[in-house]
């Protein structure tokens, strides 16, 4: 039996990165799929019809994760098409970088609303599902800049910060419901957006890598598997570092 099989996940931001990268490893491992994004393009239908390929049930839906009402919204739609939501990934996210004396108020406000304010979204909305089910798992996706902090990302850092302090105290709250909720915290991943870096910033990252390699998204789909997982069920209120031991 496959570690998934019947179960649905939800993916916030899943078109394409690391969320798509989540969802066809879940749906490999037999999971429905339903997943978000801010419209559904090309790319969208692209990754539908790829996670259709792997013989599992998938919709994706257009929604504004920070809007609290489009989100309650969508939520009762995937409880309605998929009759459950046995797993949540919180991965919607976006980066707006600047110093802090040049950052602006829309710049904090954008980063806040769409990576932090999603989440809190998403997870008000499915926990009375999972409460309901008495059972599921809550993943937010993080970052190590989280963590450490990174210099002209005070809003991105601020933003992952809190996702991680969320799924924390949410696994604090409804442990005993059966419900668990962890974060990842992923480094340096290859994806359509590190690859824009200037070659000179890549390089610097590399160096401060013991693994000496970015990151790709399917190493944090396995993780993210491992926590979607009931391999996972004793563990939660926990943030996972991938970032191949990274020294920030």
């Amino acid at each position: 039996m496959k570690l998934l099989e019947g179960k649905t996940a939800l993916i916030t931001g899943a078109a394409r990165g690391i969320g798509k990268a989540l969802a066809m490893r879940f749906a490999q491992e037999g999971a429905n799929i339903a997943f978000t994004d801010l419209v559904i393009d090309e790319n969208g239908k692209q990754t539908e019809a790829e996670i259709a390929a792997l013989g599992v049930k998938v919709k994706g839906y257009a929604s504004n994760a920070a809007n609290f009402e489009q989100t309650k919204e969508v939520v009762n739609q995937i409880k309605n098409d998929f009759g459950s939501i046995d797993i949540l990934v919180n991965n919607a996210g976006i980066t707006k970088d600047g110093l802090m004396m040049r950052m602006t108020e829309q710049q904090w406000d954008a980063v806040i609303n769409v990576n932090l304010k999603s989440a809190f979204n998403f997870i008000n909305a499915v926990l009375p599902v999972m409460l309901r089910q008495r059972s599921g798992s809550i993943i937010n996706m993080a970052s190590v800049v989280g963590v450490h902090g990174n210099a002209g990302q005070s809003n991105y850092a601020a933003s992952k910060a809190g996702l991680i302090a969320l799924a924390k105290s949410i696994a604090q709250e409804v442990g005993s419901r059966g419900i668990r909720a962890n974060a990842i915290a992923p480094g340096f991943i290859e994806t359509a957006m590190t690859e824009a870096l200037p070659a000179e910033v890549r390089e610097d990252w590399m160096k401060r890598i013991p693994l000496r390699r970015g990151g790709k998204p399917e190493d944090i789909a396995d993780v993210a598997l491992f926590l979607a997982s009931d391999m996972s069920s004793y563990v939660t209120g926990q943030v996972i570092q991938v970032d191949g031991g990274m020294n920030m």
